[in-house]
């Protein structure tokens, strides 16, 4: 259980940055980000899932260290992919790359108490940490797996979408399986030139992909991604 005094100082903290958070997301309203992508980033305390050196930059619009050599990816990056996703109540989503959860907590927002986030992560640190970081952010429609994102999960799928938060030498065939016919999937694909590929499935199983633009990410590691780094 959390102390009060715990309690009353993560309120605070919450209160202080607020402010910041507007700001950094007025910036991304002036680029086109839709309404229901930007509330929900309102409600989600960044500074929560960074680490406690790297708050006070919580709120600039760039990638963030968190350890192992991964990062959380920039605001504009998550506005984006989150935008491309068409995230709406009750949707059962994937999410490749848990990170500190953040990019699961903006999603999480998006698809309501009714629907649910599913996010695989390999680095058993990491899911720890972003499971520490949801429970006490408050969220219960995520689920935190220590997985090979690479292959996707099985267990829960199919999915309405699927959200690739690393870049992958292609696109793995098992994560277009486990897309729900009618779904939708965002991931980055290449090695030192990566290119943001927005992947959907019509309702008779037939694929379409379409580039979105360059990006920059840490690469996917797994049977069906990049074997190391």
């Amino acid at each position: 259980m959390i102390a009060e005094e715990d309690l009353g100082k993560e309120k605070t903290e919450d209160e202080k940055f607020e402010a910041r958070r507007r700001m950094l997301l007025d910036g991304l309203e002036a680029m086109g980000v839709r309404k229901k992508v930007l509330e929900a980033m309102l409600r989600v305390p960044r500074h929560r899932f960074v680490r406690e050196d790297m708050k006070k930059v919580a709120y600039i619009d760039t990638p963030l260290d968190i350890g192992l050599d991964q990062t959380i990816s920039a605001p504009h990056m998550v506005a984006i992919m989150c935008d491309l996703l068409e995230l709406s109540e009750g949707q059962k989503v994937l999410e490749v790359g848990a990170g500190s959860g953040y990019n699961a907590a903006v999603m999480a927002e998006m698809v309501g108490k009714t629907g649910h986030v599913y996010t695989l992560e390999r680095l058993e640190t990491l899911v720890n940490y972003a499971r520490e970081k949801l429970k006490k952010t408050g969220y219960e429609n995520v689920t935190v797996l220590h997985e090979d994102g690479s292959a996707g999960c099985l267990k829960y799928a199919p999915y309405d979408r699927i959200s690739v938060t690393c870049a992958a030498p292609e696109v793995p065939n098992p994560l277009i399986e486990q897309l729900k016919p009618g779904g939708i999937m965002v991931i980055p694909v290449g090695d030192y030139f990566q290119e943001l590929i927005l992947i959907k499935k019509d309702e008779r199983g037939r694929v379409t992909k379409k580039t979105e633009g360059g990006v920059l990410f840490v690469p996917l590691i797994g049977k069906y991604g990049f074997r190391h780094r």
